[in-house]
């Protein structure tokens, strides 16, 4: 025993007489030897911290317009030399699954992937600039991104969200309610040229008014409705306003009507539909939105 104690007194002080790591922000700064192996280390980690910064605030545009999601990035304290970075643009999935590749730079070089390509590219207008530019915006383009900058081994991002106006409306089949699976539904959005709303568009459109007893459909494969005035075949008296949800549905099996999302609406639309739950009437409930020209205009009607 009095020879363990003795070794790993001895251990403990050359330890504490040798090189040691600093410690940074959470990792071991040190020199790493190269990649050519000859001896000669190269400095990955310079003991800077790298920032990367988004809008904090949403960026709004709509359907076949040009926007500019910002996002820049610094040292603290700053770096004079220019350095070689990585600069990566994704877009977060609604469901949460794997991230969307939309665009890569290194340098002045990018490349855009899928539907993005031919419309994005990654703006570097001034020093530390990582901007992502999209041109021709889609109705799918609506969601949140993540500017992802690479320094050597440092990897730091941020998020901003891209929100497109336009409305949310309920599409109930002409052959009754609550006859769409979520395949169907999405079709039936494509057809009324929109898309299946997701929660954020659902949310607005329940704050500026919208008030509808069927479940419907969203983009992540849930099924939710929008009430603002709690009643008894609509969840109960006793709930609080806001957004019934039935969570995730079986895709295939189970059917509802649909929530769409359009942002490219000409002239004026006028859309009635039948909610029926038991024999009770509900009150009419109107969502109106008007377009920035103040030309677009739609309004839906509930009539129970």
């Amino acid at each position: 025993m009095l020879l363990l104690l003795l070794l790993l007194e001895a251990t403990l002080l050359q330890l504490a007489g040798g090189s040691y790591h600093p410690f940074y922000n959470g990792f071991y700064y040190n020199h790493i030897m190269n990649d050519m192996g000859n001896g000669q280390d190269k400095d990955y980690f310079n003991g800077a911290r790298l920032v990367v910064e988004t809008s904090k605030d949403p960026v709004y545009s709509y359907n076949g317009a040009n926007v500019t999601l910002p996002c820049h990035y610094r040292y603290e304290p700053d770096l004079g030399d220019k350095r070689k970075i990585r600069i990566k643009w994704s877009k977060l999935r609604d469901d949460y699954t794997k991230e969307q590749d939309v665009a890569v730079a290194i340098g002045k070089t990018y490349v855009a992937f899928g539907d993005f390509k031919g419309r994005a590219h990654i703006q570097r207008a001034s020093r530390h600039e990582a901007s992502l530019v999209i041109s021709d915006v889609h109705l799918k383009d609506d969601g949140k991104y993540r500017c992802e900058v690479i320094d050597g081994l440092e990897d730091e991002s941020d998020v901003v969200d891209l929100r497109l106006q336009g409305i949310v409306f309920p599409y109930q089949p002409p052959r009754g309610q609550y006859r769409l699976n979520f395949h169907e539904a999405e079709q039936v959005c494509q057809d009324q040229g929109a898309i299946l709303a997701n929660f954020n568009q659902l949310f607005q459109a329940w704050s500026e008014g919208l008030d509808w007893c069927n479940a419907g459909w969203l983009a992540d494969g849930t099924v939710q409705y929008p009430i603002r005035l709690p009643r008894k075949p609509c969840g109960g008296v006793h709930l609080a306003p806001g957004i019934r949800s039935y969570g995730p549905r079986h895709r295939h099996l189970h059917r509802f009507d649909a929530f769409c999302f359009s942002s490219a609406l000409r002239g004026s639309m006028k859309w009635k539909g039948r909610c029926r739950s038991g024999n009770k009437t509900h009150r009419r409930a109107k969502a109106k939105y008007l377009a920035e020209d103040n030309e677009i205009s739609a309004v839906f009607n509930h009539v129970e």
